[in-house]
């Protein structure tokens, strides 16, 4: 394991990073945090998960209000969408339980490829 130092550092760049990505784009957590979590801090990929979880919801109500105070937030419309999407959190969570990890990888891996792919054609 880094230094205790080290571990901060690498920890505030990926917070750093993530961040960054939510605020221009609108992601950050899964395919910012996740990632660099597994990749540079060796966390399991439940531990990257639920750290990034928690941490989506710190960005998102940061995010929201800074978007709100430039008037691009439709509150009714995120509604309708958070809503069914809580239970899809509840769901997902509840596989994730009982999906090896690697087979969790390999689908948050093809996830980003075609996610990639859509975006660049």
């Amino acid at each position: 394991m880094p230094p205790m130092s080290s571990r901060f550092a690498r920890l505030a760049a990926i917070a750093t990073a993530a961040g960054a990505f939510s605020g221009l784009f609108g992601v950050g957590g899964g395919t910012v945090i996740v990632p660099l979590l597994l990749l540079w801090m060796a966390y399991g990929e439940r531990e990257a998960t639920g750290t990034s979880l928690m941490a989506i919801a710190l960005i998102g109500a940061l995010g929201v209000a800074g978007h709100a105070v430039y008037g691009n937030v439709d509150f009714a419309k995120g509604v309708l969408i958070g809503l069914p999407a809580i239970a899809g959190v509840i769901a997902g969570t509840a596989l994730q339980q009982r999906v090896r990890p690697a087979a969790v990888s390999y689908a948050f891996a093809a996830l980003l490829v075609a996610s990639a792919a859509a975006l660049a054609f």
